[in-house]
């Protein structure tokens, strides 16, 4: 069946208004500090040192234009499709052998994971590695896509995201995704096999019914899994139950949305030094990225005023209970597996992962956290290119 955009792609350049700005820095001045307890640190949530000394930055050394020019070197675009308003970045290889391919988030990111990777990906510096046309779209109500109606979950993002890559012209492509993007990914892959070929993650994200842990590595697993059940999800509960009330107490303070993204860049992250020196500077044992960094993907939240839609996928996902396949079934599409090992919840055992998914290919990686691409890209990209060597009869 021929899949067709309500309103077609048109090119967008990302352009936040001076007023905008202007604001964002006079709420940032105007935050009245508050007291934190003697041993506070990170141990309570977000410190208050850290958060003192960023937004001193943001106020009075960050120039969001600079990140801004470098944003629009991508080819971005505004696009209507299934009844959605969607962003995405859509650059293509110059190899005519190129494999479609779309990278889809989580939260709290947005495109800019995979800036470092896209060029990587599109223009390998190898002439016989894999080349790949990048889609990598930002979620309902993420970043520069449209609010929804109401709360969409993942399994009817992953139809529209289907419908988006076939109407791109991609009628087979291969998916990529970690965090919601490993339940997005995980469904293109179930739903829409006929074109979503094959499937790359880093994240476990769609489970099988039958989710007992078999072996003293697979018990193990399912005891880490409560312990960070219990002392890190709280978020969670609260954006998939009652998104609104948080938005209100957000969306009139940078500083509080600051606060919410960084400790969970911070606690998701790889902060694991490396043998040759942190070249990141990183006060107070922050995330493990610049100041300039850190405010660049906390102002795709703040200036797009999006933080509040960002969450309602959670409140989707509660609504659809979508992340259990049916029972006795899995996801037959090839599948790769990319283990970060400092990400906060790995995969599971392969017996366990492969009551989901048909597993062709994994590997352990040697470093990085949750934010993949990001934190490795290099890692990220290769592995991505290893895996699609081993499926490349699958787009032909």
């Amino acid at each position: 069946m021929t899949v067709s955009f309500d309103r077609p792609p048109e090119a967008f350049k990302i352009e936040i208004a001076e007023d905008v700005l202007v604001d964002i820095r006079a709420r940032i001045s105007a935050f009245p500090w508050f007291d934190e307890p003697e041993d506070g640190g990170w141990h309570y949530g977000a410190h208050d040192c850290y958060l003192r000394a960023l937004a001193d930055h943001w106020v009075n050394r960050y120039n969001w234009r600079d990140h801004e020019r470098d944003l629009n070197r991508f080819s971005h675009f505004k696009a209507e499709i299934g009844g959605w308003g969607l962003h995405f970045v859509h650059q293509k290889s110059p190899r005519p052998d190129a494999t479609p391919l779309i990278l889809i988030l989580g939260w709290p990111g947005s495109f800019l994971e995979f800036s470092a990777a896209i060029p990587k990906l599109t223009n390998p510096k190898r002439p016989g590695d894999p080349a790949f046309h990048v889609v990598a779209p930002s979620l309902p109500g993420y970043v520069f896509s449209d609010v929804p109606k109401r709360p969409v979950g993942p399994r009817a993002t992953a139809a529209h995201f289907d419908m988006l890559m076939r109407a791109l012209g991609y009628d087979r492509y291969m998916a990529q995704g970690g965090d919601w993007g490993s339940v997005i990914t995980g469904w293109m892959g179930f739903d829409h096999p006929a074109h979503c070929r094959a499937i790359h993650l880093n994240a476990f994200g769609l489970r099988p019914r039958d989710m007992s842990a078999e072996g003293e590595g697979g018990r193990e697993w399912l005891k880490q899994a409560i312990a960070i059940r219990k002392l890190e999800t709280a978020y969670l509960t609260l954006q998939a139950t009652k998104p609104q009330s948080l938005a209100y107490a957000m969306m009139d303070s940078p500083v509080g949305i600051a606060t919410w993204l960084v400790e969970k860049f911070r606690t998701w992250m790889d902060r694991t030094p490396r043998d040759s020196g942190d070249p990141v500077d990183r006060p107070f044992d922050g995330p493990p990225l610049s100041f300039d960094e850190m405010i660049t993907h906390i102002m795709l939240y703040v200036a797009t005023k999006r933080f509040h839609s960002a969450t309602w996928l959670y409140r989707g996902f509660f609504e659809e209970r979508s992340n259990e396949l049916p029972t006795g079934s899995r996801v037959e599409v090839p599948t790769g597996i990319a283990n970060f090992p400092k990400d906060l919840m790995t995969f599971p055992t392969p017996e366990m992962v492969a009551r989901a998914y048909r597993v062709v290919h994994r590997t352990q990686m040697p470093r990085g956290g949750h934010f993949a691409a990001l934190e490795e890209p290099d890692l990220f990209t290769e592995d991505v290119r290893a895996f699609a060597t081993k499926v490349a009869g699958e787009f032909t």
